[in-house]
Formats: C-alpha cells, structure tokens, sequence
C-alpha cells in the first residue's frame, strides 16, 4: 500500500511516501525549486517520491492533504469579517489566493495525479503535526503537545497517543498564538516571519530578560499553560502586511531595521560588516536593548512551554512526550523542557514545523483510520534525493572541473581530517539529503571546532550572516556525554536532529569554542555508525587525530538560499563562497585548483 502526504499554501511545501506504512522518501520542494520556503503546489517533491519508489501515481493507494482548506478558509473570512473595515485588503487577499487556488486542493491534486476522487483524503493541520511526532516515535504511550502560529483555527494543541490511537483533547484557538506572539517579535526585532525566528533565539543569550513584564503585558498565562493574548497589541489577525502595531511600539520603542548590523559589546563587528559606523556605541547600545527583548520574549516562551509540559504531565500520567509545529523548533526551549519537566524522554521529528505535516498526514491515515500496526521508528532524517557516484562524476567531465577521485575512505577521511586540522572550510556532500531544516551531514559545511576564530572565518567566507549566530557540534553519539551535560545522550532523540541545546561542560567549553555559544551551550547533533556510517567515521578519524571526536557543522547553503540538493547546486555554493575545499562523495575539488570566473 502507497500513501502520499502533501503539505503546501503556507510555507516549506513537502511531500512523504510510505509503502505499508515504512516512509520510502520525504523532501520539501525549496530543495528542488531553490526558492527558500517555498509555499507552492509540491510537484517536484512529489515527482521524487514517486520515482524513488519506482511507481506511477495509479500505484498510490491513498494521497492525503495535511489541513482541510475550506476550514482554514472559513477562518480568514470570519477573523476578516470581525475586523472591518482595518481588514479590507486581507479579506480581498484571501479572495484572490484562496478562490483562484488554494480553496481547490483537491483539483490540483487531482489534475497532477490523475487519480480518482475517493483516494483523497484531508486530515486536520494539528492532527497531522501529532501523527508526524507520535507515529515516528519509540513510544508505544505518549502525550503529545503541538503548538504553531496557526492551522485552520487551532494554534495550540494537547492529547495523548496509545498504539494506534490519537486524541487531540485541548486546543487553544486563532488568534490566540504562541508561534505568532514569537513571529511579532521577530518582525519586531528585524527579521523575516517563518524564516527569522532561529535568528531571535540565537540572539537572546546576547541580552538579558529585562522586559519580561512588559511581554506579559501582551498575553494572559495560566498555571497550566493555557493563555490568551492581548489583541490590542497586535494586527496580524487583519493585516497582510504587519503583526504588531502602535500601541507594541509604545511598549517597545521603535521596531529594529530590517537587515540592519547586530553588534553589541559582547559581539566582535566582522570585517564583512565593513568600516565601523561613527556611532558604532550608540547602535551598540540601541542592539544590546534589541537583544534584551530578545532574551525576553525567549524566556517568557520557554515559561509557557514548560507550563504546558508539566500540566500535560499531570493531565496524562505519562513518561514520554511526542512534540511538534514549528514552536518544537524552538531547541532552547526543548532543552529545559527536557532537564526541569518531569517527562524522562522526549520526541520530536526533524521536520516539524509545516513540511512534516506531509508525513503525519500520511501516518495518520495509515495508522488511525486504516488500524494498520506501527512498524518503524524515524532515527534519522537522510530522506531526500541521492546521486550516485556516475551521476557526480558527469557533471564534473562535462564542466571541465578538475577533481581527485579516492575510492578508498580511509585515505579521503585522512585527507579530509588533514585540511580540517589545516584550518579548511569543507563543504561535504553525500547520500540523501536530509528531511527537514537542519543539515545533518549529508548536506554540510565543516570546520574544526577546536579553534576559536573558527566561527568568523566561516562567517566571513561562506555564509555572511549575523556573528551572534551560533554553530553546530557534529559529535559521536558515543562520545557526548564528555562533552555535554546530557544524560543518556545516545539515546536522546532531539540531539539526533540538532533540536536540544544543552550545556557544554566549563572544561571543554576551552576546548571547542567555535560552537560553544554565550553563555556555554551548544545546540548538538550526535552521530550515531549505524544510522550515517560515513559521516560517523569521518569525526571518529578527525577524534583519533585531535583528540576531540566532533567537528563544526553548518548547513551547506549561502545566505537566503536553501541547502544544497544536487552536485550542481552543491559545486556552484562551493565556486561563489570561500569554501576552501569540496567532498561530493569520493570526488575531491580544492578551490586553489580552480580556474578563476574570468577565465570560463
């Protein structure tokens, strides 16, 4: 039996294929149409679902949609209609949008597919983010906690799952939302909604929770978790253009300018910056306030959370907690749920903001409405498309791109773990890349983590972005727990898909400071050899050579670009960044061995 999941019309559009009940492949569409968060209609992540598994789309069983858009639909029109007439444009919005293309799902579905109508089915937004936790998990019981900006009109959930049953008993409703309380913040503090919320969290730990009662001033908590938000501080609910309004800039002062520098004290300004400004003390002080709301909104989330987690704890009696929505994004507040509530394990899906909805629409439907028995747990995220060494060596004959090709690993792991030790930034490509947004080794650039000016050269050469931004360990799952203060780390399931931060121990923080974070913390991915053989080798070489069995990863991107698929889009990252080196599988491409631009 073939079921295919879809999710699209909102952001990071993905489509999954389970064959009886075991997922074949799972892909956002940004990895194919390289338009980061890409909302639109799935085609070539669908397409790649089917060819990787070899059938036509008459073998599908079953496709479901993970939201049911007259639902939706009905939200936007009533939420336009209560806020007339300041909700004019987003009423004609959604006329245009929903009327031409995103009410007539099951059209598109039907017209790409050509398959019949009675093998379309729609779960509910929420639902699916449940299903994608809780069937994907170790976990015969769990409760499950969902929270988001919004589905149809659910922006927060809670329930339980036994076997193959799942009840969703407690929701909190639109426009009443943690994820867009957090997403005001961000437009707030300059970045892009859906796309900066990561950026705010990284900068918290750069200020401090000074204006945490002028937060709670904008929404209501109760000792369970339960909230609601103070609408007059918002207009995210009638607005297509802002979240927040006059009344949150008097709280606030004045909103940060998009794309702006952020430097504080604390921060070094990197030469990509350019000159320092003749005002450099006074933005200095201006983003250290930035930063203390930062801290702020950061912490009174991660208090809710936390709320709801000991609250569902009480409510259900349960050991195990399955979380997902893009709020299960949020590694730092996974962190404390993980040390100070009384769940002893927690579970949370790689891709589990709107892309994995793809995947729990389809196990639910496998699952809970077909009664079929669960068979597999998902410990790794390596779900995307591969190109096999042919295919590789092509591309490279037919640019006339110069290469050594090592078809012995040990000697390219030596030759890798010698230009990492060298002070090489390595861009590493292998295998299937991986379901959802974290790089995990198969699509990533690496460094060595032991140097201290690690992080600004990365930054500097590749990815351009703010210096406050952390970066990653890659560590050996067997090796973790001498590094970080995280118990039975080999068996965590967050630190697989780099979802936990934890604290780095004081002794080692000396040790691997290019990704130990203010404040000495780390958000880590530990490598497990039997689930990424290759990668677990490469760090357990460059461990037997320095000592430290962990290497810097970050994803294999530049700025506003989604990580790389193919070798193509992997070669071109490497030319137009100053990547010293590059690995597509056993090819090996050094940048001083290039051509430069201007003789092509």
């Amino acid at each position: 039996m073939y079921i295919l999941g879809i999710s699209c019309f909102y952001h990071d559009s993905a489509a999954a294929l389970l064959r009886d009940g075991s997922l074949l492949a799972a892909a956002e569409e940004e990895r194919f149409s390289r338009v980061k968060h890409d909302s639109g209609f799935p085609v070539h992540a669908i397409n790649f679902c089917l060819d990787t598994a070899g059938i036509t789309p008459q073998d599908i069983d079953y496709v479901v949609f993970y939201e049911k858009p007259f639902v939706k639909f009905e939200r936007i029109l009533m939420s336009s209609f209560q806020t007339v007439p300041r909700s004019w444009k987003l009423f004609r919005e959604a006329m245009v949008n929903w009327l031409l293309d995103k009410l007539w799902v099951k059209n598109r579905i039907k017209d790409h597919l050509k398959i019949e109508d009675n093998k379309i089915l729609f779960s509910g937004h929420h639902l699916s983010h449940a299903a994608s936790s809780f069937f994907s998990s170790p976990f015969q019981e769990a409760a499950i906690l969902t929270v988001d900006g919004v589905g149809e009109w659910t922006t927060t959930a809670r329930g339980f799952g036994k076997g193959n049953d799942l009840q969703l008993q407690n929701e909190i409703r639109f426009p009443h939302s943690l994820g867009l309380l957090y997403s005001a913040f961000t437009a707030f503090l300059g970045f892009k909604v859906n796309e900066g919320e990561y950026k705010v969290m990284g900068m918290a730990p750069y200020g401090r929770p000074k204006y945490v009662e002028e937060v709670e001033k904008l929404i209501r908590v109760e000792n369970d978790g339960g909230f609601a938000l103070n609408m007059d501080y918002f207009c995210y609910h009638s607005s297509t253009e802002r979240t927040f309004n006059g009344k949150f800039t008097e709280l606030f002062g004045e909103p940060r300018a998009p794309e702006s520098h952020f430097f504080t004290s604390n921060t070094e300004f990197p030469s990509y910056f350019g000159e320092k400004p003749p005002d450099f003390d006074k933005q200095c002080s201006d983003n250290e306030r930035y930063a203390d709301i930062a801290a702020s909104i950061q912490a009174v989330t991660e208090d809710i959370l936390l709320k709801m987690a000991c609250s569902l704890h009480r409510e259900t009696g349960l050991e195990n907690l399955c979380m997902a929505g893009g709020v299960a994004l949020n590694s730092v507040a996974n962190g404390r749920i993980l040390r100070e509530s009384p769940f002893k394990e927690i579970y949370i899906q790689p891709a589990a903001g709107d892309g994995g909805g793809a995947l729990g629409a389809a196990l639910y439907v496998y699952h809970s409405l077909l009664g079929n028995p669960r068979k597999d747990v998902l410990d790794h995220a390596y779900w995307g498309q591969e190109y096999p060494d042919n295919e590789i060596k092509e591309f490279l004959d037919s640019k006339g791109i110069p290469y050594q090709y090592l078809e012995n690993d040990d000697i390219l792991m030596e030759r890798v773990v010698n230009w990492l030790q060298e002070g090489m930034v390595v861009g590493w490509f292998q295998g299937r890349f991986e379901w959802g947004p974290r790089a995990l080794g198969n699509r990533s650039i690496l460094a060595d983590a032991r140097r201290a000016d690690m992080k600004d050269i990365v930054n500097t050469k590749i990815k351009f972005r703010e210096p406050y931004r952390p970066f990653a360990p890659s560590v050996l799952a067997e090796r973790a727990e001498d590094f970080f203060l995280l118990d039975n780390a080999a068996d965590n399931y967050p630190a697989r898909f780099m979802l936990l931060v934890t604290k780095v121990k004081e002794e080692m923080q000396s040790r691997i400071p290019a990704t130990t974070h203010i404040g000495g913390t780390s958000r880590l991915q530990t490598v497990h050899r039997e689930v990424n053989p290759r990668y677990h080798r490469l760090i357990d070489t460059f461990g037997d050579a320095t000592g430290v069995p962990l290497v810097l990863n970050t994803s294999f991107n530049l700025k506003g670009e989604p990580i790389v698929n193919t070798p193509e889009n992997a070669f071109n990252t490497f030319r137009a960044s100053g990547m010293d080196a590059l690995v597509l599988q056993r090819f090996l491409i050094k940048k001083t061995q290039l051509r430069p631009f201007s003789q092509e």
